[in-house]
């Protein structure tokens, strides 16, 4: 076995056989490194912006997606290359279809023969229909539990308060309510005006989509306390002078209105203000303080004219001529 081994012949053999191993191996790696770099590959590529060509200014499209997912197939140096740069365009041309429903299909542009594109979707249905502008009133919208106790809204008014609205004529026709809805921090109670963004909704309260111009206003909420008018009953107090006859008491105005606590004004049913008629000798106008109940804070008027209609006690000396 040494002998063998001390061979020239055995050592020969036996580095051509290394030779030859180390050449397979060399060129099985390049083989591999060169189906790698030149081999087909698949890849995804998703999110894959829509471009839409139509007539935007008389028309309105619906059913394109924003985005599709585009697989290449083809030479991996070209795969990678499309998925870096990503210069291609995917769009769908609607300039030469009429107004309706079609079934079309999505196109690629710049991007490289080599590479075999499947889009998905790669058919869409669209819809075509006419643009137009409508001019509606804005509904302001706000909800009362933020408001401070025994508050409550007067009125609501935006500025503007009527936006042009411009859509598809379908989404148009099947507006419901055009609402800006103001918030706000709890316990507010005072006026106060804020920007809200408009919102439009058909019968469902879905939002459409739909041009808005303006799409903020301006939304002026009217805040007082809580109140209600109340009518004013007069009540006369104390004696006449002798011979004196109140025929009647007239108050310049029946109403006032009372503001407070909602509890304590709910309550109060007719406002009594009392008239003394004791030092009343004749036919004339009195000023008269409107008193303040329990619970109200404040009255629309603070005092009353009240018209006294007197017939005056008989005049003594006039009697007594009379007499005689």
């Amino acid at each position: 076995m040494d002998k063998m081994m001390d061979s020239p012949w055995f050592l020969r053999i036996t580095a051509l056989l290394l030779a030859m191993l180390l050449f397979l191996t060399i060129k099985s790696d390049e083989e591999n490194l060169n189906a790698a770099t030149n081999g087909n590959t698949t890849d995804i590529i998703r999110d894959v912006p829509v471009e839409v060509y139509y007539d935007d200014d008389n028309l309105v499209v619906t059913g394109v997606p924003e985005t599709v997912d585009m697989t290449i197939e083809g030479p991996t140096s070209d795969v990678q290359t499309a998925k870096q740069l990503q210069d291609f365009t995917v769009f769908v041309d609607l300039r030469s279809m009429n107004m309706g429903e079609h079934d079309v299909m999505l196109q690629v542009e710049n991007v490289s023969d080599q590479l075999q594109v499947t889009l998905d979707p790669a058919y869409i249905e669209v819809n075509i229909e006419e643009k137009i502008t409508r001019e509606l009133l804005v509904d302001p919208e706000f909800n009362d539990r933020l408001l401070a106790e025994n508050f409550v809204v007067t009125t609501m008014k935006s500025d503007p308060q009527r936006i042009q609205i411009t859509g598809a004529k379908s989404i148009i026709d099947s507006i419901s309510f055009v609402k800006a809805t103001v918030s706000g921090d709890q316990g507010i109670d005072k006026t106060f005006t804020k920007e809200a963004s408009v919102k439009v909704l058909d019968k469902d309260l879905s939002k459409l989509n739909v041009a808005i111009e303006p799409e903020v206003v301006n939304v002026t909420i009217e805040i007082e306390e809580y109140s209600k008018e109340v009518p004013i009953t007069l009540r006369q107090t104390g004696k006449p002078k002798e011979g004196v006859t109140i025929n009647e008491l007239k108050p310049s105005f029946g109403n006032v209105r009372v503001y407070g606590n909602r509890a304590a004004i709910d309550a109060l049913s007719v406002m009594v203000v009392d008239v003394d008629v004791s030092k009343v000798e004749e036919s004339k106008k009195l000023t008269v303080k409107i008193p303040l109940p329990k619970g109200v804070s404040r009255i629309s008027e603070t005092q009353i004219e009240v018209e006294a209609d007197v017939t005056p006690a008989p005049d003594e000396k006039l009697n007594a001529d009379d007499s005689a």
